[in-house]
């Protein structure tokens, strides 16, 4: 009877063992890609909300400040006077005389998303027509723009977004276990998603066209949405347009101090995600072979389920280390290396997440409360075309 309980989880764990290695295999394939130059070099504006003096921030974005672009803007912005992310907007400025920096202080609310409120706010300082709404927290290579204006090369392109890896604020356990997070688990996925034809619009980085902008309705058809980003992607397919990930990878901060907290922004994401496809949300649990291979020998006792536990091991460490070597950024400072020792810790909080996502619709974002359902407002017509919509395309972290 304890072999047959055990039967499922060792299957699982199976799975989940092909699927890091198809991921590991993805990455290398999205390495080894040529990288082009941009045909045209036109104005960009980057536009990037603020909240607070967050870790690393600046040095996040002063890394946004040293593009190697010929002609950029960037408005930053926030609402409160008296937030302290004001002061290292002006430290940049001191540091980056040459650079057009423009600062959005106003607090007029707009909707449920701070985020997009804050946007909003800031896009009459715009002053050019391809726009960049990249997070505050993204630590970026002196290429990133040049990169992304390269991607909108070809017929058919509506939107560039990209991929990004995690870089912890410090070396405590709850970082670390963080960044492995996005380095091995949500980096690996998204070009996975991509091989498989789906095309998703990461909130990291969100480039596109005022025109563009102007056809999906704007900022305002976003800022009632918790997933702005995935809502976004979703109108600009509608229209029958791509998305593309373009050839570099910024990297975020990972500034969580504990496991609780981690524990809260993961939720947090998870949440979001169940909210959108809860079908495929389910099937993600796969992905964490360690923790059903614990399960099954756990249930059974049997001695070759504990060597199937340590094969997962293996071949997650295997997967994640060979990211981390393709993708050069450990190397040069960019991301967090893989914490091999802690990965069963890793699969163990990321099942618990799981199963707690089911166990309410609120998020928590930067103090604020939210729900991913909003029960209280029935959709539009529209909101349900959307709905259906990323049913289909699916959502990812951000």
């Amino acid at each position: 009877m304890s072999l047959m309980l055990a039967a499922l989880p060792a299957l699982l764990a199976v799975c989940g063992i092909g699927q890091a290695f198809a991921g590991w295999r993805s990455v290398r394939r999205f390495a080894q890609a040529q990288v082009a130059e941009p045909r045209a070099w036109p104005a960009v504006t980057l536009l990037k909300p603020l909240y607070g003096d967050e870790p690393l921030l600046e040095a996040a974005l002063a890394s946004v400040c040293a593009q190697d672009y010929p002609d950029f803007q960037i408005v930053f912005g926030v609402q409160d006077a008296a937030d302290p992310a004001i002061s290292v907007v002006e430290r940049l400025r001191r540091r980056f005389p040459h650079v057009e920096i423009d600062l959005a202080i106003d607090p007029t609310p707009h909707g449920a998303n701070r985020k997009v409120a804050n946007l909003i706010n800031m896009f009459p300082l715009a002053r050019h027509d391809l726009l960049v709404i990249a997070d505050s927290d993204l630590h970026c290579a002196p290429d990133y723009l040049t990169r992304i204006v390269a991607a909108f090369d070809g017929p058919h392109v509506g939107l560039v977004t990209t991929l990004y890896a995690g870089l912890a604020a410090t070396h405590n356990l709850a970082a670390r276990l963080g960044a492995s997070t996005i380095n091995h688990g949500f980096l690996p996925g998204a070009l996975m998603s991509r091989d498989l034809g789906r095309q998703d619009c990461l909130g990291a980085t969100m480039a596109l066209r005022r025109e563009m902008l102007a056809a999906i309705g704007g900022l305002p058809a976003l800022v009632d949405h918790i997933a702005d980003d995935n809502v976004l992607g979703v109108r600009v397919r509608a229209l029958g347009l791509q998305i593309r990930i373009a050839s570099t990878v910024p990297a975020t901060t990972v500034p969580e101090t504990g496991l609780n907290a981690l524990f809260r922004h993961e939720l947090r994401w998870s949440r979001t995600i169940l909210s959108l496809v809860p079908v495929e949300f389910a099937l993600s649990s796969m992905q964490f072979p360690l923790f059903w291979a614990a399960l099954a020998w756990a249930v059974s006792g049997q001695v070759w389920l504990g060597a199937l536990f340590a094969l997962c091991w293996l071949a997650r460490g295997l997967a994640a280390t060979g990211i981390d070597r393709r993708l050069g950024l450990v190397r040069r400072g960019w991301a967090t290396p893989a914490p091999v020792l802690l990965l069963p810790l890793r699969d163990l909080l990321s099942m618990a997440i799981i199963f707690a996502s089911y166990a309410s619709d609120k998020v928590e974002w930067r103090g604020q409360m939210m729900h991913t359902r909003r029960p209280e407002q029935p959709p539009s017509p529209l909101d349900r075309d959307i709905d259906r919509a990323a049913a289909r395309q699916g959502t990812v972290l951000s």
